[in-house]
């Protein structure tokens, strides 16, 4: 962890402003300067929080649901808040807010149980209305005109229209009135047709009932569980806006609570349906008049495409960005206007840290830190520990045999040294250290004199942070960055702020003459090895043929210079191996992921290393997008394919491959027919190179691609 104390706090002031205090619980502590780090976005004023909505994003295990949980549990304990959840993923068959819902005296309702009745007399009209609107777009968007419109207000008046059954036939044998019984007969059978997917098709059994209940509106939460809906089915969008329509009319007006959160886990799947998305859209519009905050959590924006719902995200002030990878890490930092260097840090941050942008003006990284309780309430990687831990090499193994063989190498090290012998009156008799170029004091020094005061105070910044987590906080080279901030100050045109970083070393008693020189400000510093002793003249003997045995003295060093280089070399490279491998054992993970877009298609393509390394498992698999029509594997001679059929693929390609060893990356072709596929046709193909280390390229361009 990177921590300045108190009397840094100024040098951060191009990536945090030290003196900005939020009001509200507590959330975590800054890792630029160690500060706690508290928000209630309701509480803080109106001039740096226009709205109060959020925006969590990360990759699995970053720790963005685990965040957004306790801050929600913190809000209704600390502030008296309430909270909606629509939670839509989960292991063993519930969803992940079950456990927090229940501590919290809440009520957990899922979908298979979830009965709403649109046509409830408990509704208003204008409610009823909108619901069965919303519950038509969302399986038929092309059924709603003007006509179709008329005919369904006209069947809602009648006396059968108590539920969706009674509703429907209203629609199909509708009585004559402004207009003839059979023109509204032919206008409403679009709609009507739409309504019958929920009282006789796949949807049949969550709105058709007559059952005029709603869920309550004083618990302090409420989650709706759709986690074990099939994430492409209608009835994910059905229902979320089912539950938007009753949230916005009967949740918002009945709630006593002084404020409301409406959190929507696993957000892509619900903002990419357009029924949806405009309710959403309506809501983020009107929250701050309504109370309300919306808490959108989800992985990557690359999910919601470039259409209006990525629009969305530019209407959340607050954002939450876990660990994400350099791709999605800009992709996300160009909408969200983050500084370059919250996107250059964002792929290295560990599990519970992330970069907070509040406002438009403030940034940070922060660590959310949680209590034991929070920790078991909120943890919901069990399965993939598990899964790791069975399947996963243990590292120790892996590690012991990497130091077995860097120590084969430093014993034959030693061995051939031995045996190569110089002469005592030529033989080296310093250390070979070369100069060590450290140009990141002149790279920043350099940008302010050329006019990029941004980029020169974070440059500093940058430098600084690294230097304090190789060194220490207190270490000369820690120290003199002060210094060069200084002289970027000074360069920027704020020389109070020289002088008072200027003051800090001297209050710390340090003594920066050993990096400061008269030319610092034009020289990149460096730290030089020692220069070689000057040697006295050495009297070589003659022979009876004069120069000829003095050249061949003068030759025996230089041939045993480069006898020596050469070996050297060698066992250079051969260490530089051991290392790398010793590396590859203490990042081995056992598996590999990549997200991929072929053919305007998404997919997932996974490797698992088996326990005893002998062997990868590979898997290719598209269940999110409907146009996937042909998934293939090709690896090592085999193959595995699979057509689409009924909406369905029958099974998930998959390939065993045998492996010699298990650090060395595996190489696979993955090919996928989008919906212009046909059957014969050659699909689009791309070549992936997977780690065991959970990382994923391409074998082509040796680009990162972005984790499954």
């Amino acid at each position: 962890m990177i921590r300045l104390p108190s009397s840094h706090a100024a040098i951060t002031a191009p990536l945090v402003a030290s003196s900005t205090h939020f009001p509200g619980i507590p959330v975590g502590k800054s890792l630029l300067d160690g500060r706690p780090f508290h928000l209630s976005p309701v509480l803080t004023e109106a001039t740096i929080l226009p709205s109060t909505n959020s925006l969590a994003l990360g990759g699995l295990g970053s720790g963005k649901s685990t965040t957004g949980k306790i801050r929600i549990r913190r809000e209704i304990l600390h502030h008296d808040h309430q909270a909606v959840v629509i939670d839509s993923f989960g292991e063993d068959n519930t969803g992940e807010w079950g456990a927090l819902t229940h501590s919290l005296g809440g009520r957990v309702i899922e979908a298979s149980s979830f009965t709403l009745n649109p046509c409830s007399s408990l509704l208003p009209p204008a409610v009823r209305e909108q619901l069965i609107r919303s519950l038509i777009a969302a399986v038929e968007p092309d059924a709603l005109t003007y006509q179709s419109t008329h005919a369904l207000q006209h069947a809602l008046n009648h006396p059968k229209a108590t539920n969706l059954n009674g509703l429907v036939d209203a629609l199909v044998r509708p009585e004559d009135g402004r207009w003839p019984a059979a023109k509204l007969a032919e206008w409403g059978e679009g709609v009507a047709i739409g309504l019958s997917r929920y009282t006789e098709g796949s949807l049949r059994g969550l709105f058709d009932g007559q059952d005029a209940t709603l869920p309550p509106t004083d618990l302090p939460i409420l989650t709706f569980d759709f986690s074990r809906l099939d994430r492409n089915s209608p009835a994910i969008p059905s229902l979320m806006a089912a539950v938007s329509c009753w949230a916005e009319h009967v949740w918002l007006r009945q709630s006593t609570a002084v404020h409301r959160h409406l959190v929507l886990e696993e957000a892509w799947q619900i903002l990419l349906s357009p029924a949806t998305s405009e309710l959403i859209q309506r809501l983020l519009k009107n929250s701050r008049k309504a109370g309300l905050s919306l808490d959108v959590l989800m992985h990557t924006l690359s999910d919601l495409g470039d259409g209006k719902a990525r629009d969305l995200a530019r209407l959340c002030e607050v954002a939450h960005v876990g660990r994400l990878s350099p791709e999605e890490a800009g992709i996300v930092g160009a909408v969200l206007g983050l500084p370059a260097w919250a996107i250059k840090e964002i792929p290295n941050l560990d599990p519970g840290q992330a970069v907070w942008k509040v406002g438009p003006h403030y940034a940070d990284i922060i660590e959310t830190v949680r209590s034991e309780e929070e920790a078991r309430l909120t943890d919901t990687s069990s399965q993939r520990r598990q899964a790791q831990e069975a399947l996963a090499v243990p590292d120790s193994t892996l590690v012991k045999e990497a130091e077995e063989e860097d120590s084969n190498y430093e014993d034959q090290s030693q061995s051939l040294a031995e045996h190569i012998e110089i002469e005592q009156g030529d033989a080296w008799e310093w250390e070979m250290t070369p100069n060590v170029i450290d140009t990141r004091h002149y790279d920043a020094i350099e940008a302010a004199r050329q006019g990029r005061y941004n980029e020169a105070a974070d440059l500093a910044a940058l430098g600084e942070r690294q230097d304090i987590t190789t060194h220490g906080i207190n270490s000369d080279q820690a120290i003199s960055w002060l210094s060069t901030r200084a002289t970027v100050a000074e360069l920027c045109g704020s020389p109070t702020t020289a002088t008072q970083l200027r003051a800090t070393v001297s209050r710390m008693g340090k003594d920066t003459s050993w990096f400061e020189n008269a030319d610092s400000a034009t020289s990149p510093q460096w730290h030089q090895a020692p220069e070689p002793p000057t040697s006295p003249p050495t009297i070589r003997p003659t022979t009876h043929d004069g120069a000829s045995a003095s050249a061949r003295r003068r030759r025996w060093p230089y041939v045993a210079a480069i006898a020596v280089l050469s070996i050297a070399v060698a066992f250079v490279w051969q260490k530089a191996d051991l290392d790398q491998r010793k590396e590859k054992a203490a990042a081995y993970k056992g598996r590999s992921g990549a997200s991929l877009n072929i053919d305007a298609v998404s997919a997932d393509v996974v490797a698992h290393w088996t326990r005893d390394g002998d062997s990868v498992i590979v898997e290719l698999r598209s269940y999110f997008d409907p146009d996937a029509r042909y998934l293939r594997i090709d690896a090592s001679g085999k193959s595995a394919s699979s057509v689409r059929e009924d909406g369905w693929f029958p099974e998930e390609p998959e390939v065993v491959l045998p492996v010699k060893d298990p650090l060395a990356d595996v190489t696979v072709r993955v090919a996928i027919g989008g919906k212009s596929w046909k059957e014969g046709m050659r699909a689009p193909s791309r070549t992936i190179r997977l780690s065991p280390a959970d990382a994923a390229f391409d074998a082509e361009t040796g680009k990162q691609l972005p984790s499954d």
